[in-house]
C-alpha cells in the first residue's frame, strides 16, 4: 500500500478521534491501528514515520509513536 493511503487512512482515524471527548486520542488511534490494520500496514506507516511523516497529523505521530513503544 502507498505511503500515500496510509497517511490519508491514519489521518482520518486521527481526525475522528479528535472530535471524541477526553485526552487519550493518541492512545485510541494506536489501538485502532493495531486492532484493525495488518502487520504490514503498521510496519509500512512506522517506515513512513521513520522518515519524517510527512503529511501525517499529529495525532497520528503520536498514536505512531506508542505504536513503536509497543513493539
Amino acid at each position: 500500500m502507498s505511503p500515500e493511503k496510509l497517511v490519508r487512512m491514519a489521518n482520518q482515524i486521527a481526525t475522528f478521534f479528535e472530535t471524541q471527548p477526553g485526552n487519550d486520542g493518541a492512545e485510541r488511534v494506536a489501538a485502532h491501528l493495531k486492532d484493525f490494520w495488518e502487520p504490514r500496514m503498521r510496519v509500512a506507516l512506522l517506515a513512513h514515520v521513520d522518515t519524517g511523516g510527512a503529511g501525517l497529523k499529529p495525532l497520528a505521530l503520536q498514536a505512531a509513536d506508542l505504536l513503536r513503544e509497543r513493539a
